[in-house]
């Protein structure tokens, strides 16, 4: 019999593989008498040429586009900070280099999810973590530098009171990189071998000219007050156009040879390499056949160019054919290239190539070239603020109490002087943020454009209203086997829970081994924990029989004897190979296998079969393995054969080890260096049938390979494939499916690639809590049956922090839990595996409820569906000039807009929002357009002004509209999801009302 499919993806989600994203070659390049110019090292990615290769399962045939580190998660001080009420802080560390720190406190996406949020400045570079609030617990300063890894420094931390610091830091944060970007667009004819021949075309082809037409609009550089990228825009000694567009919010000009100027007494063409030999990111348009001698990064004398994109136009099929080369030392980044690497849809090839190239710039500062400039750049910054302030230690800019809780409680006689205060500091930081948003260098505009589109992360609700607490749980078919404060529960969408085991058998553990026709689980009740091992075709003939759930009692012929005392169990996942099953009891680890490790066929055989009952005594215990300590966290990772090469990851006191399983012998895997460590996860993930570990504690998580040796031993060293990253919050539980990882937080979805580490997405999701993840994801989160509108809860954040009333340093009072008319409730909701992995399921599985085969729901397009917006730039300068004084002059008093609103008045804040969309309209003359693929959700809290007019004609566009990626697992319906993707979310407009 065949696994699952479920079960089968299960198995393989840990494995990837990097040759995705292209493989390091030596590349020549030749004159053309054939001798050597130059030669390079580059990183070359080019899909697949072999066009059969998309019939074989686990190629990567389609990719998903997002834009990695994206400025409107990262830049922290400028989305949540500036002209918000914070408190910033200043010291020295053990080694008298200064430091600065920035706390605030602040409800995530007006979702009611209260959270510290820090950023600590060094010279090593930015680290920024969220930390759980507490209304009885007061957050001290010196508790965050402790969970930021700084527990010594020379003296303690200052507050800095004087507002103007807000103009520094936003100046530190802006050495991260920049928010806008220039890319170098150089034209080559066929056959054309060396720079000086393609620089040297004076014009561009037809194809060309179609080329530049798709990547943005041509502008008139004299008098353009956009970003200019380095062109001139005063006396047209840059050539007299270029080409712009804004894509998601960032601005970009690109250096086109052809419009740059030319000399002919030039053969060098100078002035045209000046430019496009100073952009990290050059693409090169090669015109001719496929066949015809191919670019080369060589050709090109440039040592600040480290990636080119490579187009080639095929005008018979109308399609385009992309080939990225990428200088060894730029780090791994996404999109990878599909296979074939050939767009017939212009519009998705746009959007890849936009994203890939912002990636690929956003990786080259990472190279040991520019990281290195950007730290002593920091450094220098750092210390001369330091200075700056050094002088006012002993006035009234800095506080000269060391370690001030995060907005006490000020006494009743300082606070109107302190509310003065703040008032101020809130002034001066909204006209900074004002001043960023004109000029452009705003990491998140006042109309963020970006692409809606299903993402492979969304949830599906899989039951409504679930009444119980969670432990832990395993799909079983289609339904899920859920261990709950009530009993083990199967749970299906459609139809009543079903009682499996009474509150009897308080299970911590499980696992459904459908293939095997096994459930494993562990029963914690205290020394009397246990393993359990039942038949999945006995518990489903139960089932059918509607016999009552099984009491702790009748579960005596399914122990496991040795198992007494277990606080922890682990198996492996690879199911082709024999099952392994290792029990930790206290520092001792038992290891057991399956004497028949032949699967007993399909369900329906297996009710037929002669065997027993209970499965106990199929299993044998091979081997007992000491360890020094009791562990806390532990996997399974199998070796390359199945001899003895298989090994186990425990994770205790300071540090991560790896065990034998045939000798037992011990192996220092990572040690970590902090004071507290709370250990997360050990996850074995196979890079092309090579095992490696995620090790995850704190807010870290690293990647190790490990190498068995002959003999027993194995070799963990350093190799180029290690990395580490650090979450923004600490997570509680981490799920890998490649290429994404998950990090599940108490309020939190973070989600980051495998490969790099780099930041996709952030959802906040209250009170989430993940149930399962072997193979679907199912997690519980708070749902309110009638959600209050995201426009009445951003308005009390605004009032929190208005200018006009500002709050006084004591805690702030957020929105309660449930609003007037609501009913809190949880729902369980289910993020399907083959989504995030890019593999379809062909046939439906079967749920253990019902004997018949249950199709796969057809995807309902209402809620998440989209409507096009018409191509045109978000905003123009003007436009938002014009906006900025007006919030101005609300800002003074000076509005001639009538009396304040009456706060219970439905949508209070419907009339700035419809300013802005009447703002955006149709096309108009001029105009620069954004991403042709951005759309706005119908599924938005705050729909657009044309949806408010007719909700009916509104309703009935959403669910006639094809979902562009509708192949997708389902399509969740508006309100069911715990988070909505939006491209327009409170946290996109900033709120200076």
């Amino acid at each position: 019999m065949k696994s699952s499919v479920s079960e089968d993806l299960g198995c393989r989600r840990g494995d990837f593989s990097r040759k995705h994203y292209g493989s390091v070659e030596l590349l020549i390049s030749s004159d053309a008498d054939g001798a050597i110019q130059r030669a390079g090292r580059f990183r070359v990615e080019n899909g697949s040429s072999d066009e059969n290769a998309t019939a074989l399962p686990g190629t990567w045939r389609r990719t998903d586009v997002h834009l990695e580190n994206p400025e409107y998660h990262t830049r922290w001080y400028f989305k949540y900070f500036l002209g918000q009420v914070h408190q910033n802080y200043i010291g020295n560390d053990a080694e008298k280099s200064p430091f600065f720190l920035s706390v605030t406190l602040s409800d995530q996406n007006n979702q009611r999810v209260p959270q510290y949020r820090a950023i600590l400045w060094r010279k090593t570079g930015t680290q920024k973590i969220c930390l759980p609030y507490s209304p009885t617990k007061t957050l001290s300063v010196k508790s965050i530098l402790s969970a930021m890894n700084l527990d010594k420094f020379e003296k303690g931390p200052r507050e800095i009171f004087h507002p103007e610091i807000q103009k520094d830091l936003l100046v530190l944060e802006e050495q991260e990189g920049s928010v806008n970007f220039k890319f170098g667009v150089l034209f080559a004819k066929d056959g054309q071998l060396t720079d000086d021949e393609m620089f040297s075309n004076e014009i561009g082809s037809e194809a060309f000219q179609k080329f530049l037409n798709l990547l943005g609009d041509t502008i008139t550089l004299k008098g353009w007050t956009g970003y200019r990228g380095g062109l001139d825009t005063k006396n047209d000694t840059t050539g007299i156009h270029s080409v712009y567009t804004v894509y998601q919010g960032h601005e970009i000009m690109f250096h086109v040879s052809t419009m740059l100027p030319y000399s002919k007494e030039n053969k060098q063409q100078v002035e045209r390499k000046r430019h496009i030999g100073n952009d990290i990111v050059t693409i090169v348009f090669q015109e001719g056949e496929e066949s015809s001698p191919a670019f080369k990064p060589s050709m090109i004398r440039s040592h600040f160019t480290h990636i080119f994109a490579l187009v080639r136009y095929d005008q018979e099929n109308d399609n385009y054919r992309l080939k990225i080369f990428s200088e060894e030392s730029v780090p791994l980044f996404g999109p990878p290239l599909p296979t074939p690497p050939v767009f017939t849809d212009h519009q998705e090839f746009r959007d890849f190539l936009l994203v890939k190239l912002i990636n690929g710039e956003k990786a080259t500062l990472e190279t040991p070239t520019f990281a290195q400039k950007r730290r002593r750049t920091l450094d220098m910054l750092i210390r001369s603020l330091h200075q700056d302030l050094m002088p006012d230690l002993h006035k009234n800019m800095l506080n000269r109490r060391s370690f001030s809780d995060v907005l006490p409680e000020s006494p009743k006689s300082a606070r109107k002087k302190e509310e003065a205060r703040q008032a101020e500091f809130v002034r001066i930081g909204q006209a900074l943020k004002l001043k960023s948003i004109v000029r452009g260098d705003a990491p998140s505009s006042l109309a963020a454009s970006g692409i809606c589109k299903k993402e492979p992360w969304e949830p599906q609700c899989f039951c409504s209203n679930f009444p119980h607490e969670a432990v832990c749980a395993d799909p079983w078919g289609q339904a899920l086997l859920v261990s709950t404060d009530a009993g083990v529960l199967l749970v299906d969408d459609d139809l009543p829970s079903v009682p499996v085991f009474d509150r009897t058998l308080p299970v911590k553990q499980m696992h459904v081994l459908e293939i095997l026709d096994l459930l494993v689980l562990r029963a914690d009740k205290g020394k009397d924990a246990r393993l359990f091992v039942f038949r999945l075709s006995a518990l489903q003939k139960g089932l059918e029989g509607k016999q009552a759930g099984k009491s702790r009692s009748d579960c005596r012929e399914n122990k496991l004897e040795k198992t007494k005392g277990c606080h922890l169990y682990a198996v492996n996942t690879h199911h082709s190979r024999e099952l392994r099953i290792v029990v930790a009891i206290r520092n001792k680890l038992l290891l057991i296998t399956r004497k028949h490790n032949k699967p007993s066929g399909v369900t329906s055989t297996s009710l037929l079969s002669p065997l027993v009952e209970s499965p106990v005594e199929e299993f044998q215990y091979i081997r007992e393995i000491c360890l020094s300590d009791s562990p806390v966290v532990m996997t399974l990772v199998d070796g390359p054969t199945e001899e003895s090469d298989n090994l186990i990851c425990v994770a205790y006191r300071h540090q991560f080890d790896v065990v034998n399983e045939s000798t037992g012998e011990a192996f220092r895997l990572h040690h970590v260096e902090a004071n507290r460590v709370n250990f997360v996860a050990a996850i074995d993930v196979y890079e092309d049938g090579e095992a490696g570990l995620l090790l995850c504690y704190n807010y870290s998580c690293i990647y190790k390979k490990v190498c068995p040796f002959n003999g027993g031993s194995f070799l963990v060293q350093p190799s180029a494939s290690d990395f580490q990253f650090c979450w923004n919050q600490a997570p509680y539980a981490i799920v890998c499916a490649f290429p994404y990882l998950l990090a599940f937080t108490t309020d939190s979805m973070e989600i980051r690639l495998v490969v790099n580490g780099n930041l996709v997405h952030t959802a906040i999701v209250p009170q989430l809590q993940l149930v399962a993840s072997r193979s679907d994801i199912y997690f519980t989160a708070t749902a309110a049956v009638n959600e209050v509108s995201s426009g009445g809860s951003s308005k009390g954040a605004s009032a929190r922090n208005s200018p006009q009333t500002p709050p006084g340093r004591d805690t702030p009072v957020f929105p309660s839990s449930l609003g007037e008319g609501e009913i809190q409730s949880k729902n369980l909701y289910k993020i399907p595996l083959r989504n995030l992995v890019g593999r379809s399921i062909e046939r439906p599985l079967k749920s253990p409820l019902v004997s018949k085969v249950i199709t796969p729901p057809t995807p309902i397009s209402v809620g998440l569906a989209a409507i096009p917006v018409t191509h045109s730039l978000s905003l123009s300068r003007m436009e938002i000039k014009e906006i900025a004084s007006r919030t101005r002059r609300e800002l003074l008093g000076l509005s001639d807009e009538g009396g304040p609103k009456s706060e219970g008045m439905p949508k209070a804040k419907s009339k700035p929002r419809k300013r802005l969309e009447e703002s955006q309209g149709g096309p108009k003359p001029g105009a620069v357009r954004s991403s042709s693929s951005d759309r706005i959700p119908s599924g938005s809290l705050e729909s657009a002004s044309t949806s408010e007019a007719n909700p009916e004609e509104h309703h009935h566009s959403a669910s006639s509209d094809q979902d562009p990626v509708a192949d997708r697992e389902g399509s969740p319906v508006s309100g069911s999801s715990p988070f909505q993707l939006t491209a327009f979310s409170d946290e996109d407009i900033i709120d200076l009302k």
